[in-house]
């Protein structure tokens, strides 16, 4: 009996294990994203369990598992998904959807990160992976477009551009200090911009209201910026490949005149000298006046000597001129040409010269860069290499940089964590080019660079010409320049996890910079002296920061619903640097070391400088979150911080902040989660420090070296010597402080149609107080000004940033984004110095004074133009009305407002006085307006395409070219070339342009008219395929992108018509073709 039991068992046993192994299964399968991309790199495991595998270059994989077992198919930024095996099918496909709470909810606040929904000030958040396909070269190429952010447009090879955060906070401008603040991985960024390479970001936050600025306290009064670099992703290895290269050429802009338009224009502004009132018509017509007799200034055809009843011989023997000379050079030195020797002859024998084009070029811009990533269990690493080399529009305009980047973080312990961030540039940072503007008006197109021989002359306009021209290229032939900086940034972390959701890190950012400057401007350049021209310059300097803080974070949810973030932090940091300068002249016996000699420099030539600095900082920060079931939010801070290039008596402020935050979408009231599905209003408050200074001893008084003009005279050498002395220039002022920005803000973020309309307003005051600016002094004291704290400035608006996905088909996709901001900016105190007017309605008040002297006015922008204003040009049949004010036809009119103070003559007539009174405000020169509009589209999965547009609106600017003053420093007397431009005459009449060399009325020789500079810019057009995988799987190549840019593709303004509207005068336009690959 026991034997047949044990047999009956043995056999139960035998078909369990035939039956499990009989059900065990080779399960095979792709994972791909939510556009049916492979995602290499993926991990599957069996739940429960270590056994798993990972996806290959493909999306591949291969398991083998139990039926009714359960696959856990994860990676970062996707949802993770358990598949149970109830079948015997051995083959599928998973799709993973994107986990957009870590990647599009997840924002960096300052001192550690948040889910978006929790967030209580105003953010905005920008991924330079959506700007790809752009070819974003700077940072500030990436940020452009940022509803509340101002991104200059830089011309040079370099690019990047200035920042601003709704407005201009302080008439103070000195030392960056209406920068936004930047931090890079949570440390403060000392150095440039360009320093970051935009390939290793991974995301940009803007915090623009000051509650979410405050928890940085010093400088954050202008706004934050906060760049986070790319971190590993992939289990495997990624090998990341672009190649970028690229094209700068001239935008549309104002030329120069070609020959034949050289030539009419200085006929016709020779013959504004034939303009008066003909007694024989009475038209104002040209006609013999002065001297000159109609016709004089034409070039001698039958059809222009016809129009005034000539002949040749007529037209000849106006002038007396040697004999057998030609009408041409007749008329070739009437309009003046014989100023310039080479001029006329080359006139004459038909030689020109294009100058403008020979003053600009075709850039080639390289930007190559290659990365590794990627993490295990315990490392997650991330390293690059790039190198940029760009080319710009005007010759010998060029930057090059190789920028390096090592990102590691490791998991020593499960409550321990280390890291490193170490970022390496070393960049050209000065050419030699081309002074364009100068050489393509300082020569006639009738002049060349060479002479007949070929050879390059130091003169263009001749040798015995009053004006002899500039041509760069011989001028470079006697200069040298090597200049640069070598930079490395690091970033050290550690990280303790302890119980109860407290963690502990410490951070530590030095920064090591290295600065040099060697220029050399030879001597024996013909027209450079030795003593006062030629020149050796060597320099170099060195800073070191460093910053540390040490960050207690308490994050802990009570009761599933109260969710509390407690942020300590402590952080100090100290900048050094040091400088060395010398400029050697008159270097003997010969500068044939050029830069690398300045040893034998004349000692009473020569200058020799050095400077140091040294400025250190301490700040202390308290911050509490608290949210309640997801539905009501606050975040409270108080930060304490010192800066040392404060007075004594005030080093340190205190910065306060509070923000609430109400999602009504989340109220069980709410009924409506199929149209608008989330909804939250914002409300916040707080106060920021502003600590940006020209010179941190700014307020101590400081020694200067003086010298007299009338020194003493060496017995022995008998050399005249200057006598050298140090004086005080400056008035200390132990009771400078910190400027002070306080925000208020209201807004409101809104998700409709299941995150397919997605829109954010806000809406803001920001009072500037203490602001640190000059303030002038009385001529008794000795000194012109001191740096003090005075005055109060305000900006106001609202911004509007709307994305959309618009259409969503298979085959088919279109989405856009657009921002719109408006801001107001108004002084409302300056001095506290009171005085008393009468105002329009003849009553006597007191109101606080205006700076006059630096154009600033209570109640109006900083930037305000206050000047006299154009109304238009006197016609012909104003001769009368134009000439009480000494004026005549072709000149501008110009309003005479105020009349009292108008002088009354002794013949009964009045002569207009044109002084301050007379001046209004016209507008201000820095736009209150400002959108941007960017669509893309995907189509048929591997095409898309994308262009942007931005626009600035409602600035404007003086211009004075209208007035067509073109000799007033001798530019047509001595040949010189000028922009081409429209003006006046008596057939082509015009209520805009002024006649050649127009004056203003008695006493206003040069009135400047205002014009509008707002334009619409299309600032990208880029296209995109991706190649297919079954075509790259050969390659072992897991991605390839082919894409092309074209950037600022057109520009379009109103008025401005003197180059591109936001840079004043040129602007590259830059096309590009690229290739990203994944390996």
């Amino acid at each position: 009996m026991e034997k047949h039991r044990f047999l009956m068992w043995f056999a139960l046993l035998f078909i369990g294990v035939v039956s499990g192994y009989a059900q065990q299964l080779a399960i095979t399968g792709r994972v791909l994203d939510s556009k049916k991309e492979p995602l290499i790199g993926v991990t599957i495991l069996l739940k429960g369990s270590a056994n798993g595998t990972v996806t290959d270059i493909d999306g591949n994989f291969s398991i083998k598992a139990l039926k009714g077992e359960t696959l856990v198919v994860s990676y970062i930024g996707y949802k993770t998904q358990e598949i149970l095996l109830s079948s015997d099918k051995t083959t599928m496909t998973v799709e993973l959807l994107e986990d957009s709470e870590m990647l599009d909810e997840v924002v960096v606040i300052g001192y550690g990160t948040m889910r978006k929904k929790d967030l209580t000030g105003s953010v905005t958040q920008v991924r330079p992976d959506a700007l790809a396909n752009e070819a974003p070269k700077t940072v500030q190429d990436v940020l452009r477009g940022t509803a509340g952010l101002n991104v200059g447009f830089d011309k040079s090879a370099k690019g990047g551009g200035s920042m601003s955060i709704r407005g201009q906070r302080s008439v103070y401008s000195d030392g960056g200090h209406n920068d936004p603040l930047i931090i890079l991985d949570g440390m403060m960024f000392y150095g440039e911009l360009s320093e970051i390479n935009p390939n290793d970001i991974a995301q940009i936050d803007v915090l623009k209201d000051a509650s979410s600025a405050a928890v940085y306290g010093a400088k954050a009064a202008n706004g934050v910026v906060i760049v986070t670099t790319k971190k590993g992703k992939s289990e495997k290895p990624v090998i990341s490949f672009s190649a970028n290269v690229g094209w700068a050429t001239r935008a549309d802009g104002r030329k120069v005149y070609d020959a034949d338009g050289y030539l009419n224009y200085r006929r016709d502004f020779y013959t504004t000298d034939t303009y008066g009132v003909n007694p024989s018509t009475g038209k104002y017509e040209a006609y013999q006046t002065g001297g000159r007799p109609a016709g004089y200034f034409d070039r001698p055809t039958d059809a222009n000597l016809g129009k005034y009843g000539l002949t040749m011989d007529a037209w000849r023997n106006q002038t007396t001129q040697d004999a057998g000379m030609s009408s041409d050079e007749i008329w070739a030195r009437r309009i003046g040409l014989n100023a310039s020797e080479v001029t006329l002859a080359n006139f004459l024998s038909g030689k020109t010269f294009d100058w403008y084009d020979h003053s600009f070029q075709t850039g080639l811009n390289q930007d190559y860069n290659v990365s590794i990533s990627g993490m295990t269990e315990r490392v997650n690493y991330y390293l690059s290499l790039g190198y940029l080399s760009n080319e710009g529009i005007v010759r010998g305009n060029e930057y090059n940089a190789i920028r390096a980047n090592m990102k590691l973080d490791a998991k020593v312990t499960d409550w321990f964590s280390v890291g490193a961030n170490v970022n390496f540039q070393n960049r050209s940072d000065g050419d030699i080019a081309v002074d364009w503007y100068r050489q393509i008006t300082s020569n006639s197109p009738f002049t060349s660079p060479y002479n007949e021989a070929g050879e390059l002359v130091a003169h263009p306009q001749g040798e015995n010409a009053y004006w002899k021209g500039y041509n760069f290229d011989f001028d470079r032939q006697y200069l040298d320049l090597e200049k640069g900086f070598t930079v490395l940034n690091t970033i050290l972390t550690a990280k303790l996890t302890l119980p109860f959701g407290i963690t502990y890190s410490f951070n530590a950012a030095p920064r090591l910079q290295y600065f040099y400057d060697r220029y050399y401007r030879s001597s024996e350049h013909p027209d450079w002296q030795a003593e006062t021209e030629d020149r050796v310059n060597r320099e170099q300097s060195k800073r070191f920061d460093w910053s540390l803080n040490n960050n207690i974070t308490w994050d802990y949810t009570f009761a599933k619903k109260h969710h509390t973030i407690l942020t300590l932090v402590q952080e100090a940091e100290e900048r050094r640097s040091w400088a060395d300068r010398i400029q050697a002249r008159n270097i003997l016996p010969s500068e044939a070391l050029g830069f690398h000699g300045t040893a034998n420099g004349d000692k009473n030539l020569s200058e020799f400088r050095s400077t140091d600095n040294r400025e250190t900082a301490c700040g202390y920060l308290a911050r509490l979150f608290y949210s309640y079931d997801d539905k009501y939010m606050g975040t409270f801070s108080f930060r304490r911080d010192g800066y040392s290039a404060f007075g004594t008596t005030n080093p340190y402020a205190n910065f306060l902040s509070g923000a609430l935050a109400w999602t009504f979408t989340n109220e069980d009231f709410w009924k409506w989660g199929d149209i608008l599905e989330s909804g939250k209003l914002r409300v916040s408050f707080g106060q920021n420090g502003n600590r940006s200074l020209a010179n941190s001893y700014i307020a101590l008084a400081n020694l200067a070296l003086g010298m007299y003009s009338q020194g003493y005279i060496n017995s022995t050498t008998g050399t005249l010597l200057d006598m050298k002395y140090l004086f005080v220039d400056r008035l200390p002022n132990t009771g400078l402080q910190w400027e002070k920005t306080t925000s208020w803000n209201v807004g409101l973020d809104l998700s409709f149609l299941r995150g397919r309309i997605n829109a954010s307003l806000e809406y803001y005051i920001m009072p500037t107080t203490d602001m640190i600016m000059n303030q002038s002094l009385p001529d008794f004291t000795g000194f012109a000004s001191i740096t003090t704290n005075l005055g109060r400035v305000e900006n106001r608006g609202f911004e509007i940033s709307l994305n959309t996905r618009n259409i969503e088909t298979k085959n088919f996709e279109w989405n856009t984004s657009f921002s719109f901001s408006r801001n107001k900016n108004e002084i409302k105190k300056l001095y506290g110095e009171y005085e008393t007017i009468v105002d329009a309605a003849g009553n006597t008040i007191t109101k606080e004074k205006d700076d006059v002297d630096n154009k600033w006015f209570i109640g109006h922008p900083i930037s305000a133009i206050w000047d006299y204003e154009v109304t238009g040009i006197w016609q012909v049949n104003e001769v009368e009305e134009a000439a009480k004010y000494g004026q005549k036809p072709g000149d501008p009119k110009v309003a005479n407002h105020y009349t009292a103070d108008d002088r009354k003559n002794a013949d009964g007539t009045t002569t207009a006085v044109y002084n301050n009174n007379d001046k209004r405000f016209l507008g201000e020169t820095t736009p209150p307006i400002h959108w941007s509009m960017r669509n893309s589209f995907i189509l048929y999965k591997n095409w898309s395409f994308s262009f942007n547009l931005y626009s600035y609106i409602g600035h404007k600017s003086l211009d004075s070219n209208y007035l067509n003053n073109d000799n007033n420093y001798s530019q047509i007397t001595n040949c010189q070339n000028i922009y081409t431009k429209k003006y006046w005459t008596v057939d082509n009449p015009s209520n805009t342009y002024a006649r050649l060399s127009a004056q203003g009325p008695t006493g206003l020789a040069a009135p400047s008219r205002v014009v509008d500079r707002s334009f619409i810019r299309l600032e990208n057009v880029s296209v995109a395929y991706n190649v297919p995988a079954e075509l790259l799987s050969r390659f072992k190549i897991q991605n390839a992108k082919i894409f092309a840019t074209v950037r600022n593709v057109a520009t379009w303004s109103k008025e401005w018509e003197y180059g591109d509207p936001e840079t004043g005068d040129i602007a590259p336009r830059t096309y590009s073709l690229g290739i990203n690959l994944t390996f």
